[in-house]
């Protein structure tokens, strides 16, 4: 092997006259470093020729026969182009060019080839040179403008990469670029034991920042943050913007998982100390949450989610900082498998639908059903909603799976009317969720299901859970639209969530649901019977129908009939059945009460 090629640096002359092309100031101006790779002297005598004419004093040339020796530059030494013939020594064709991005990714090339062919040109294009000169058609004005173009050019490509992988706000790397170092992360401890974690982390009292001072002070309050996080992380560490008031940290070569957690202890002691922002002192501090790569082959999505999770639970808890366990971990894993094997529930024909009545508690007469939601699991047999709806309400799936439950519900109230002449004033109750809800076109799917089967709008009763009344600001406008279809509205749950009367009174039910705790909670004393009976009282000033969920007694269905409620619902006057049991109920017209 020849010994490496020695780079022969060339210099302008000092005597040479300045050129019309060159800025003022451009003698007292840094020299533009410039790399040649060529093998002939000759040929790099009349590049430096041609520079000098296009840039005058303002450049210095590095000139190396060789591709290897080239590369070696490259690693140690910023370079503003390259200039790279494309038949070597070492290297022939487009070799030299991959070697050269290889070296470096991000520097320009400009490459200067003997050959004349488009194909040849387009290639090169296409592997990452910015320029392709034919060599005998080159001359200092070619030459001066593909190089100040391919640097420019590359420097709007380095900009637009920058903007698609950092926050805007923060500067911070976003979410992508988060998470392609988290896997090149994951992907180096293969290869070397060290232990990798993600910290999640959310500001505690952000909202109440926005929302009191504005966008602008808890914007400002968001880069503070960011450059809170970085004086306290390691500067192998990425910190990251996750979206809102959400920021990520990766931490690297971790010898042991304490150094993780004395990580996070420095960025809540920093985060706990008051922002001087537009005059205001504000404290708001974070929940975080750690999880650790503990695993070959870790999936990176997987790791973030648990460390999400966790941060949850530190908020919840209000402990500041949580580590995702192994109760944890089987939990997700858990969820995970509910979630993959849900999306096929559908397609396999395995929810089922059972239907509990409503019942007139001083006849026993039927009312109404509900229709209550089960998963026919293959392994696992009859689940219910509590074991994979939240699944389905994180994931998204509850808008399918709702749209089916509406559908089968109207088809089975349909086929009761059509067989029983009692089903003829019966109502069928189905719940919807807020991301039905939040759903576009959510009205017109209820319009459509109501005309494709045929039953009345008034037979249908919307249920709504008081916690999403008491969430979801946009909810008057859908439930607006739902009572101009002339269908019924229940607001369930009520006595768990956030509703107050007047968004009770803004928005357009018809029916008051008591969640079961008021009922279960009645043998306690009068205070709790004065409890529901001013639930009663709600209901009955605002024209509303109460009924009583989560009878499961004697004592439970005496009581209430005492207090004055008139329907009633739990499994003492009927328990959830499916279809054909229920229709038997029917055609009897009431339950023994």
């Amino acid at each position: 092997m020849p010994p490496p090629t020695a780079p022969s640096v060339v210099e302008p002359s000092n005597g040479s006259a300045p050129r019309p092309q060159e800025a003022p100031d451009a003698a007292a101006a840094k020299p533009m470093p410039l790399v040649l790779v060529e093998d002939s002297s000759e040929y790099a005598s009349l590049v430096h020729e041609m520079l000098r004419d296009a840039f005058g004093l303002g450049f210095e040339l590095a000139h190396y026969e060789l591709v290897r020796d080239a590369e070696a530059d490259l690693r140690e030494t910023r370079v503003d182009c390259v200039l790279l013939d494309l038949s070597l020594p070492d290297a022939e064709g487009l070799e030299g060019l991959r070697a050269i991005r290889a070296a470096d990714a991000d520097v320009p090339i400009v490459v200067l080839s003997g050959f004349d062919d488009e194909r040849v040109a387009l290639e090169a294009l296409q592997e990452g040179a910015q320029d392709y000169l034919v060599k005998q058609h080159a001359n200092g004005h070619l030459l001066g403008r593909a190089v100040r173009y391919a640097i420019e050019r590359k420097r709007s490509e380095r900009a637009l990469a920058h903007q698609a992988m950092h926050d805007a706000l923060t500067d911070l790397p976003n979410r992508t670029l988060f998470l392609d170092r988290l896997e090149l992360a994951l992907a180096r401890t293969e290869r070397r034991p060290a232990s990798v974690a993600v910290l999640f982390l959310d500001l505690d009292r952000f909202k109440v920042v926005n929302d009191s001072l504005g966008h602008g002070v808890g914007d400002e309050l968001l880069r503070e943050t960011a450059r809170r996080l970085g004086d306290v992380v390691r500067p192998s560490d990425t910190v990251a913007r996750f979206g809102g008031d959400e920021f990520m940290v990766l931490c690297e070569d971790l010898a042991v998982e304490t150094e993780a957690i004395a990580i996070a202890r420095r960025i809540e002691s920093a985060l706990a100390e008051p922002f001087a922002i537009d005059g205001h002192e504000i404290f708001v501090g974070a929940s975080i949450g750690i999880a650790f790569a503990r695993e070959p082959h870790e999936d990176a999505k997987t790791l973030i989610r648990n460390a999400d999770q966790t941060m949850y639970r530190a908020k919840l808890h209000s402990t500041g900082i949580e580590l995702f366990d192994e109760e944890m971990h089987t939990s997700a894993v858990r969820r995970l498998q509910t979630e993959n094997e849900l999306h096929r529930a559908l397609e396999r024909d395995e929810l089922r639908l059972v239907y509990q009545p409503l019942i007139e508690l001083s006849t026993g007469e039927i009312v109404a059903v509900e229709a209550l939601l089960r998963w026919q699991h293959p392994e696992n047999g009859l689940l219910s909603p509590r074991e994979f709806v939240p699944v389905a309400e994180e994931t998204g799936l509850i808008v399918p799976i709702g749209d089916w439950v509406l559908d089968q519900a109207c088809r089975q109230l349909a086929r009761w009317r059509e067989a029983i002449p009692e089903a003829r004033t019966l109502i069928v109750s189905v719940n919807v969720s807020p991301r039905q809800l939040a759903q576009h076109g959510f009205v017109d799917t209820v319009a459509a299901t109501l005309a494709a089967t045929g039953i009345e709008p008034s037979r249908l009763c919307l249920e709504v859970t008081e916690s999403a009344v008491g969430r979801e600001a946009e909810l008057g406008a859908v439930l607006d639209a739902l009572r101009e279809l002339s269908v019924a509205l229940s607001i369930d749950d009520f006595g768990t969530g956030y509703s107050s009367l007047t968004a009770l009174d803004q928005y357009p039910f018809d029916i008051l649901k008591i969640d079961r705790s008021f009922v279960h909670r009645l043998a306690e004393g009068a205070e709790r019977r004065a409890i529901f009976a001013a639930s009663l009282g709600v209901a009955e000033a605002l024209g509303l129908t109460a009924v009583a969920e989560g009878i499961e007694d004697a004592d439970q269905l005496r009581e209430l009939r005492e207090l004055g409620c008139r329907v009633g619902q739990g499994y003492q006057l009927a328990r959830p059945e499916p279809a054909d049991a229920v229709g038997t109920l029917i055609r009897r017209g009431r339950v023994a009460v």
